[in-house]
């Protein structure tokens, strides 16, 4: 084997010994740090939460409908009297609707779950890294998801990324579970929690499928048989728990249930594998907003370097140089070691977690925005954790000390030109970066050839180039966690040089989007102001029934949302009325109406009862 090392990895520190399987007694520093993680990573996530008002007001729109009507929720509906659904399935509107039905409407209960799942993201995470490589891997590994700055973003945000993130780590932490002992039950959890992903974001939840399989596949104590069988059994686990929601609404009537948005023909089987799925990949995608021509069209420049570049790097990219040169030598530490050494399977796990959804995600042509990159956060973190870790047991190898000086010196510099980008944001953070990352890398370098107390050296170098390595995301995501975010496409961080999409609020300030689509304070077209309040209305007008927050529930960005894009009106043989005054739909004191009053005048070109609300 490379570098000398034993055949199976699993502990971040000799002096630290945890038994495979993560079982028997942590040291008593555990136990506090991770409370400390979990309880920092609170403060960041709930931190001024109700800033942000409501946040992506189409899924807050959603919410309130689905704490409404049970219809509406458990459809998806974007209102109560169930016209429409949103785009996506519905698992993450059903938390935040059983939150405002609890607690009321707010801002609070819509955005608080979303802090919540990221808080258990973390924690799982934790779990997961430690039962192969030590509490020091997993405690690494909780950080750095936790501040990575579109995970700040996401999970203080209510987009439906939030909740995938957490049920992809659920279904990493079960894998690594049913690896241990070729566990039946672990596996197909593992294949529940990936099909109820799959209805929170659809084929995106899929991306990881491939890396739990072949880490499975691979490391798991049990005839090939026998793991082709469990694999099968998992996937049929993943099919039943995403495929009863379809199955109801294919079979239910359409005059019973809302039209599915986002769809051409009324089908959730075609958003699935269209508009939400390979339309993501090929770019054909039918229906939709903005986008649209080669490459990538208005969704940013396609390639395998998409990722490091102005749109993404700051997002998720700190550490993904890093990620990858501890799987190259994770792997290699494994060398030819026994099939089901645990050490290398979790760095197929997880690195084949991050090589999948990195390249779907680099070279897909359809609608993509930048806050996707939450998806990746996950595995970059473990991937430091256990690559870190395993360099650090072999800190005695010279090979291995240079490998982990030579990834500090690399992070250093990416943070560095990561910064870069934002020339005027705190300039005096990217040279502290760089001169403590190269110190570090350094030091760690120079305890090796220091006689006397080589260990004190090296753990002031390793100190020195991880707080080099964390200042950048950790900044960013403070920065993240101090700005409020709305409307359909946020973002992380400062303004960056060069970035932006072409599509609807990707550019900073709306460049290359409709008016108001601005990527920090934009919305739908024409914009909401903070707080949630829409153009032309007063608090008064936009307060929603049973709702208290300051400007309540946006109602009236609907009647500014060209419906036309998310559902073609001549299939479903639908018109747009035309009031009397030849103005829009008002509410009862001149106001916008609501959103189910606004939707109900949508009529049907067939005669409709006297009691519409037009």
């Amino acid at each position: 084997m490379l570098l000398g090392a034993p055949p199976v990895v699993t502990v971040a520190d000799p002096t630290v010994p945890v038994p495979e399987g993560g079982s028997g007694r942590a040291p008593r520093w555990v136990r506090p740090t991770l409370v400390a993680l979990l309880l920092g990573t609170a403060v960041l996530y709930l931190w001024g939460l109700s800033a942000s008002g409501w946040a992506n007001s189409f899924y807050s729109a959603a919410a309130q409908a689905g704490s409404q009507s049970w219809k509406a929720w458990f459809f998806g509906s974007s209102d109560a009297g169930n016209a429409i659904t949103v785009d996506k399935p519905p698992a993450s509107l059903w938390v935040m609707a059983v939150s405002v039905r609890v607690f009321g409407l707010s801002s609070w209960s819509i955005l608080v779950p979303q802090a919540l799942m990221g808080v258990a993201s973390v924690g799982v995470l934790f779990a997961a890294v430690r039962r192969w490589y030590g509490p020091a891997a997993g405690l690494v590994a909780g950080a750095v998801l936790a501040v990575t700055p579109v995970a700040t973003l996401m999970f203080r945000f209510n987009n439906p990324d939030a909740l995938l993130v957490l049920l992809m780590v659920l279904g990493a932490y079960a894998t690594v579970r049913a690896v241990e002992v070729a566990s039946t039950r672990w596996l197909v959890l593992a294949g529940v929690f990936v099909g109820f992903a799959f209805l929170t974001k659809m084929l995106q939840a899929f991306l990881v499928v491939p890396a739990f399989a072949v880490a499975y596949l691979v490391a798991a104590p049990a005839g090939l048989g026998r793991r082709i069988r469990q694999l099968l059994l998992a996937g049929v686990a993943v099919v039943v728990s995403a495929g009863w929601w379809i199955a109801v609404v294919e079979l239910v009537p359409e005059r019973l249930r809302p039209y599915v948005g986002g769809s051409q023909t009324n089908s959730v089987l075609e958003l699935a594998l269209g508009y939400n799925g390979l339309g993501r990949i090929t770019g054909e995608q039918v229906g939709s907003v903005g986008g649209g021509g080669g490459n990538g069209g208005g969704w940013g420049q396609t390639g395998w370097l998409r990722i490091f570049g102005a749109d993404l790097g700051g997002q998720v990219a700190w550490l993904v140089p890093a990620a990858l040169v501890l799987l190259v030598a994770g792997l290699a530490v494994a060398g030819r070691a026994a099939r089901t050494d645990r050490g290398r399977a979790g760095f197929l796990l997880w690195g084949g977690w991050l090589l999948v959804t990195g390249l779907v995600f680099s070279l897909m042509q359809g609608i993509f925005h930048a806050y996707y990159a939450v998806a990746l956060a996950p595995a970059v973190a473990a991937l430091v954790g256990m690559g870190g870790a395993v360099l650090w047991r072999l800190r005695d190898r010279p090979v291995a000390r240079l490998v982990l000086a030579g990834t500090v010196a690399v992070t250093a510099w990416w943070s560095w030109t990561l910064l870069g980008r934002s020339p005027d944001w705190y300039p005096w953070l990217r040279t502290g970066v760089l001169v403590a990352g190269l110190a570090g890398a350094v030091l760690l370098v120079a305890a090796r050839l220091r006689p006397v107390r080589p260990l004190r050296l090296g753990v002031v170098g390793l100190v020195v180039g991880a707080v080099a390595a964390f200042a950048g995301p950790a900044a960013y995501a403070v920065q993240t966690a101090a700005t409020s975010h709305t409307g359909a496409i946020p973002s992380a961080g400062p303004n960056v040089t060069g970035a932006g999409f072409g599509g609807p609020g990707g550019h900073p300030d709306g460049a290359g989007g409709p008016p108001g689509a601005g990527r920090a304070r934009g919305g739908f077209p024409g914009g909401t102001a903070p707080g949630g309040t829409p153009p032309g209305a007063t608090a008064q007008d936009g307060t929603a029934p049973g709702g208290t927050a300051p400007g309540g529930m946006p109602r009236v960005a609907w009647h500014r949302v060209a419906w036309h894009r998310v559902v073609p009106l001549r299939a479903v043989g639908l018109r747009a009325p035309r009031p009397a005054d030849g103005g829009r739909a008002t509410g009862p004191r001149g106001g916008p109406a609501p959103v189910a009053a606004w939707v109900g005048c949508w009529t049907p070109v067939r005669p409709t009862p006297n009691s519409s609300p037009c």
